[in-house]
């Protein structure tokens, strides 16, 4: 992309060098920075330019933008904020996800940002916001909707104003009343609460009154009374009237549309793929609700901006303020936008677009501009932490048929691939002894033992109440917590149970289960004494490999082989992993490329074999997604915190090397049932489009005995979910208690443990489907 130094606003210099939120107020046409002290207040006649910068696991600094458009805006401001938000994507490089936001209309992720909510005053710039003062002890009443994100509209304080689907906010000089209508639900009330906690904190100092007020509850108690006192006493509701909010887009069908000198330009085909769109022009995909703005990585910025003119003329022109306008890099398209074409090939490699990050701030650099934080960052270099005591209890069980059969300790820590293993892993936790549950599947396990190994295991949780939290392990896909409980792991060939050896013997396969007196090789890995593993494999030449160390043995004689490629610790791993597999014999050290000739004898012969050391699915900035059991859909949860987790509702933790399931004590007793199930379905639909392993390890944690292992990953007090009551009684109990949790009418204050990525980057998914329940 060409840039010029003319282009570049300068209150856009040194944007984006570290993760935070920044904000620029559009003033005359252009970018003015607003002082941190007044983040989150909007004005209705002003625009405003948000980035949003997220630093990855990975050490790279991904940003989203968005302008947000007062409903008083004037056009021309509007138009100076979407053109500016163009030019700071210019500054960051080209890679940045652009979204429009629209007062009333604004994006989950947008109103994530700014929790609980944001309340616009009215003024702006132009008028010297001279409203604020005159308004100070004037009754407002509000309108709030959403389950995860609170969108709040004042509406005219009048009764007929209220409904039963809504939920209300009366705010007068010394009390705040939160009328629920009958139709809404328990998390939406909640939610809504955070909203009077807000009002309360921001504009009564955290000193006024607060009253509950159930629809349908007439004249019961004092508080009632006086809620409808204000509307001049209680009269029937009004049936809710259709809003611009309420009403229901038509269906849209997707169109890809070239932009021309201007012009969005129908693109002809017979089916959406990637192949239509050429890198040296901009499109526009039509979907109805969500505006696509697509820009070839090849083209010039004034090309971006018509672009951007054009999209938005689009909507304008045929009358739809709902639309969404999403502004999109080739190459950095997110999943959305993606699953709207037939097909879409796979992601192009991470050093092609680091490639162009680096010619893009080269360029800058010679204009002048200041590249600090343009260029990914160095990765973080750090080992992934277990976050479990590891000096606890464990017993281990393998499944043999429909029964599970307890090992000796000598012997929990060696797996055979044919089998299926339970363990209990009881250790002491922060405030209480902590238990996991979980079950280990082999790769060369049998179906029937696998399903066994699921229902036994599932029975144990159950006679403990599910106070433990459960696992669900493949071999090759173990997570560190896993290998942190058993320290010294080992992986044998073959298997014992009655389930694997009737199917090679139905199936006539050789028995390759290990033998102390046969061939076998091992491939030694782990970062230390207290994670170490020896996984058996082939005895074959082409199973070395130059970035690990090897035990092979064969009779009485045995061998240990250090790659090229290891260390000096990788090598004291396999002398620790010696003693455990061979541990009265003497054995003979071979290096990579000095090997004898009654080395490669045992191996078969000589053979090519790798040298780049085995990839794991790296830990990744985690993602919340809430469960919708009525439709089967996953909403993503933005920024999320421990006060996203509703007591009603299940939710997926994704790491991306591994998931956690939570589920609420008061979610359905259907719903908790399935809830493995929703993990599995998680993994297999792969709605992220990350190739997720179906193997990757699931966890399922019960509220109220979450692991810290869970915990660390919110900034976390246990107080709260071991509160008594749905949702919404429980953040009532809080906000009318000065924010402290109540549990069983005692005031608790429990420490909080650090937060670790609480905000994360992820792909604009709004909801995707799940689980489809009968």
């Amino acid at each position: 992309m060409a840039v010029s130094m003319r282009d570049l606003d300068p209150a856009f210099q040194g944007a984006g060098q570290k993760a935070g939120t920044e904000i620029w107020r559009i003033e005359n046409f252009r970018p003015v920075p607003v002082p941190k002290s007044s983040y989150g207040k909007f004005f209705t006649g002003d625009s405003y330019v948000i980035l949003k910068t997220i630093a990855l696991k990975s050490g790279a600094l991904r940003h989203d933008i968005h302008y947000w458009l007062g409903k008083d805006t004037t056009q021309d401001e509007a138009g100076a904020a979407a053109v500016k938000t163009v030019e700071l994507d210019a500054a960051l490089g080209g890679r940045a996800v652009q979204y429009r936001e629209v007062q009333g209309h604004e994006t989950e992720k947008f109103l994530s940002y700014f929790k609980p909510c944001i309340i616009p005053q009215e003024g702006g710039v132009a008028s010297g916001f001279k409203h604020v003062e005159e308004e100070e002890n004037k009754t407002h009443l509000f309108v709030c909707r959403g389950k995860h994100v609170v969108h709040v509209k004042e509406v005219p304080f009048a009764r007929s104003s209220l409904n039963h689907d809504g939920i209300f906010i009366l705010d007068t000089k010394s009390k705040i009343f939160q009328f629920n209508g009958s139709n809404s639900s328990i998390q939406e009330r909640a939610k809504a609460l955070e909203v009077v906690q807000y009002i309360k904190d921001t504009y009564h100092d955290g000193k006024c009154e607060i009253a509950s007020i159930e629809d349908g509850k007439l004249m019961a108690d004092a508080e009632t009374g006086e809620f409808w006192g204000l509307f001049g006493g209680f009269a029937p509701l009004p049936r809710k009237t259709v809003s611009d909010e309420d009403k229901i887009v038509d269906s849209h069908p997707n169109k890809l549309l070239s932009v021309e000198k201007g012009q969005a330009v129908p693109v002809e085909a017979d089916s959406l793929t990637r192949v239509l769109m050429d890198t040296n022009k901009c499109y526009i995909l039509d979907c109805g609700l969500e505006v696509f703005v697509w820009m070839g990585r090849n083209t010039f910025l004034h090309d971006r901006k018509n672009a951007s003119e054009t999209a938005e003329e689009l909507i304008r022109g045929s009358d739809r303020p709902k639309s969404q306008i999403i502004r999109l890099i080739e190459g950095f398209e997110t999943v959305i936008f993606r699953s709207k074409f037939e097909s879409w090939p796979q992601a192009t490699s991470v050093a092609v677009t680091e490639d162009s990050r680096g010619k893009v701030a080269a360029l800058l650099q010679c204009q002048g501009v200041n590249v600090k934080g343009l260029l990914k960052a160095a990765p973080v270099k750090e080992e992934p932490q277990p976050y479990i005591d590891c000096t606890g209890n464990l017993q281990v069980w393998r499944v043999n048929g429909q029964e599970k059969v307890l090992l000796p300790t000598s012997d929990q820590s060696k797996f055979y691939s044919g089998d299926c293993y339970i363990f209990q892993y009881s250790y002491p936790g922060e405030d209480k002894e902590e238990c996991l549950i979980g079950t280990w599947f082999g790769k060369q396990s049998v179906e029937e033992e696998r399903v066994s190994a699921v229902s036994l295991a599932s029975k144990m949780v159950e006679s403990m109440k599910f106070l433990a939290a459960q696992a669900y392990v493949h071999e090759g896909s173990e997570p560190i917590q896993f290998f942190s409980i058993f320290q010294s792991f080992i992986v044998l060939k073959g298997g014992l149970s009655d389930g694997y050896k009737n199917y090679i013997a139905e199936k006539e396969i050789p028995d390759g289960t290990y033998t102390e007196d046969g061939v076998a090789l091992f491939r030694v890995q782990g970062s230390g004494p207290d994670n170490m593993q020896a996984i058996q494999v082939d005895a074959v030449a082409s199973s070395l490999n130059s970035s690990y160390c090897y035990i092979l043995h064969g009779g009485s004689t045995v061998f240990t082989w250090a790659g090229n490629l290891t260390s000096p610790d990788d090598q004291e791993l396999v002398e620790r992993q010696l003693d455990i597999i061979k541990p009265n014999l003497q054995s003979k050290p071979q290096k990579e490329g000095s090997e004898s000739e009654q080395f490669w004898e045992l191996l078969g012969g000589k053979s090519e074999y790798a040298s780049q050391k085995i990839s794991r699915e790296p830990e990744g900035n985690p993602q919340l997604f809430s469960c919708t059991f009525s439709n089967g859909m996953v909403v993503e949860i933005y920024n999320f915190t421990q006060d996203d987790l509703m007591t009603e509702d299940i939710f997926i933790l994704h790491c991306h090397s591994d998931i956690f399931v939570w589920v609420g004590q008061q979610a359905h007793t259907k719903n908790k049932l399935q809830a493995l199930t929703i993990g599995e379905k998680f993994l297999e639909q792969d709605f992220l489009l990350e190739n997720l392993s179906r193997e990757a390890p699931i966890y399922m944690v019960m509220e109220g005995s979450e692991p810290t292992f869970f915990t660390h990953f919110f900034t976390w007090d246990s107080a709260k979910s071991t509160m008594h009551g749905n949702s919404f009684q429980r953040k009532l109990n809080i906000v009318k208690n000065g924010g402290a949790p109540i549990i069983d009418g005692i005031e608790q204050s429990i420490p909080t443990q650090d937060k670790h990525g609480a905000e994360s980057y992820a792909p604009e998914v709004h909801e995707n489907t799940l689980l489809k329940t009968p």
